[in-house]
């Protein structure tokens, strides 16, 4: 069960097989989807609806991402995802998320900065206040 830990959230996955490769090993990429649920679950924690905004044309796209795979996760483990915010901008966010095992050991670390984006015109435009105001709250 998803839960926030003062400026963290924890997020909960376990690891299915579509998730590995032919050895059982967590696809690297995947990586990736697993950060990308976690950021929206948060988001869905605290209440903002993403659909609402796809409405209005706006959104959230990632424009860069460092990721550090130091360990492997294996076919049914169960990895706990932890998300808080590194900064946050008028348009723009920078979260700081790690994946550890039921070891507690580290398994993967990313940045990832997202840009909220006016899709109407493909540019940058300001996080509309009720999101901010929310991130705000829990950054």
């Amino acid at each position: 069960m998803p839960e926030a830990l003062e400026n963290k959230f924890q997020f909960p996955i376990r690891v299915y097989y579509e998730d590995t490769d032919a050895g059982g090993i967590v696809y690297y990429a995947n990586y990736l989807k697993f950060f990308e649920r976690a950021r929206t679950e948060w988001l869905r924690a605290l209440d903002i609806n993403q659909s609402i905004f796809l409405e209005q044309s706006l959104g959230f796209v990632v424009r860069r991402v460092a990721m550090d795979n130091l360990a492997s996760a294996r076919l049914d483990d169960l990895l706990n995802i932890t998300t808080q915010i590194k900064q946050l901008k008028k348009a723009s966010i920078v979260f700081q998320q790690t994946i550890t095992n039921e070891q507690a050991q580290t398994l993967c670390t990313v940045e990832v900065a997202v840009a909220c984006v006016n899709f109407n015109s493909n540019k940058p435009c300001a996080i509309p206040q009720n999101i901010l105001g929310a991130l705000k709250r829990v950054s």
